[in-house]
């Protein structure tokens, strides 16, 4: 129940994007289309998992024991932008469209502080190994679910008829105010 609880936390309550407000650029400029949408969540997700679980086998076994910690945020920076070269050059090769429609954002997964940010709340509430993971997959899922959502709704808003001063950005904006007042509704639920 602990872990289930855990997850939940993780992918509604405490929405990486939408309660932490963690991921935003991704969030904004790949949200277009619900394809790119979902290509940035499941590469977000591997990154996110596998650097939250390459992290917390580094913290645990060299930099805790050696007395090290103050090196965390480097190695966790450069072990998350090895991650996201890999994943660049695995999609590059197995799909150029989806290369090419994620574009810049795709390398700004080394910058996204939401997969930072992961790893050091895994560090900072002391999780052992299973809890991060589980934490940190919550995580991506709820990454994903906003994504997705937010795709879904603008690709919606894209066809209705929305005033001048409104086009663009700012009913992205707005659209993503909303949607993060929708997901306040699960503040309560578990804490």
């Amino acid at each position: 129940m602990e872990y289930l609880l855990l997850f939940v936390s993780a992918s509604l309550v405490n929405n990486f994007i939408l309660s932490r407000f963690l991921g935003i650029c991704p969030f904004m400029g790949v949200s277009r289309t619900l394809d790119t949408a979902m290509g940035m969540s499941f590469a977000v997700a591997f990154v996110m998992t596998v650097s939250a679980a390459v992290t917390w086998v580094i913290n645990a076994f060299v930099l805790v024991p050696f007395e090290l910690v103050y090196l965390q945020t480097i190695v966790f920076i450069l072990v998350i932008a090895s991650l996201v070269q890999f994943v660049e050059m695995v999609i590059e090769k197995s799909s150029p469209e989806l290369y090419a429609a994620l574009g810049i954002f795709l390398p700004l997964i080394t910058t996204n502080c939401a997969i930072l940010g992961a790893v050091l709340i895994n560090v900072q509430q002391d999780f052992g190994f299973i809890k991060m993971l589980v934490f940190t997959l919550g995580s991506s899922v709820g990454y994903g679910i906003a994504l997705v959502l937010f795709a879904g709704l603008r690709e919606r808003v894209a066809f209705s008829n929305v005033p001048t001063s409104f086009k663009g950005a700012p009913v992205a904006f707005v659209t993503a105010g909303i949607l993060a007042l929708a997901f306040m509704g699960f503040s309560g639920l578990v804490k």
